[in-house]
């Protein structure tokens, strides 16, 4: 009798090891399937923002000035990138690539707001790059950004370029060497500005941003102080 027991038991056990391994094989196949979702519609994102970019460098002083950038487009390509960053990590090849795709999207979009600048006088951008490590190195990477977002949401003719320091990109090391952004994060560039570095709260920031008071605003929702 006691064999049969450990022959129960043992069925009983692997009779919940297998349930539970099913179950999570079940929600590994989900979660893929919608990061491969996420995916493909990042790609299709991506090729339109640089078709539009293209149509816009092309138009008229007076078109472009009512509508110089591309900051809705932008903002919901960073919310799926978030989604597939928080489903595979920060430090998976597929959200990297896309992380590379996004920051020469951000630099694009900043170029283009530098060429409609200088196209249409009338148009005085105000705009802020921001530079920002997710690595565990940065403690005040997070807050900030929700400040950021914040002034985003309020402020909907603020762009703000949001940049991972330590990501491997030629492009972007460029940038960062041009505009002489230490490693002291996070980091700030304001309208041309010297860098800026370290946490600001939301006064803060609009002390340092005085541009803010010529754009228009929306309800916001949440303060971050």
């Amino acid at each position: 009798m006691s064999w049969q027991k450990y022959i129960l038991a043992f069925g009983i056990t692997a009779a919940i090891f297998g349930t539970a391994f099913y179950i999570a094989a079940r929600f590994d196949s989900a979660r893929v399937a919608d990061i491969r979702a996420t995916q493909e519609a990042v790609s299709i994102d991506i090729l339109s923002l640089e078709t539009q970019f293209d149509l816009l460098g092309n138009l008229p002083c007076s078109i472009i000035a009512d509508n110089p950038v591309l900051s809705d487009e932008l903002d919901e390509l960073a919310s799926r990138l978030s989604v597939a960053e928080g489903n595979l990590g920060s430090d998976n090849a597929e959200v990297i690539s896309l992380k590379k795709q996004y920051s020469l999207l951000q630099i694009k979009d900043y170029l283009l707001l530098q060429e409609v600048s200088q196209k249409c006088s009338s148009f005085e951008p105000v705009y802020v790059l921001y530079f920002y490590s997710n690595t565990g190195d940065c403690t005040d990477c997070a807050r900030l950004g929700e400040v950021l977002t914040y002034l985003r949401q309020t402020y909907p003719g603020l762009r703000v370029y949001s940049f991972d320091y330590n990501l491997n990109l030629s492009a972007l090391q460029t940038l960062i060497a041009l505009r002489k952004v230490r490693g002291d994060l996070p980091a700030l560039i304001i309208n041309d500005r010297a860098p800026v570095y370290g946490f600001r709260n939301l006064e803060q920031m609009e002390e340092l941003i005085p541009e803010l008071s010529t754009l228009s605003t929306t309800t916001a929702t949440t303060t971050e102080r």
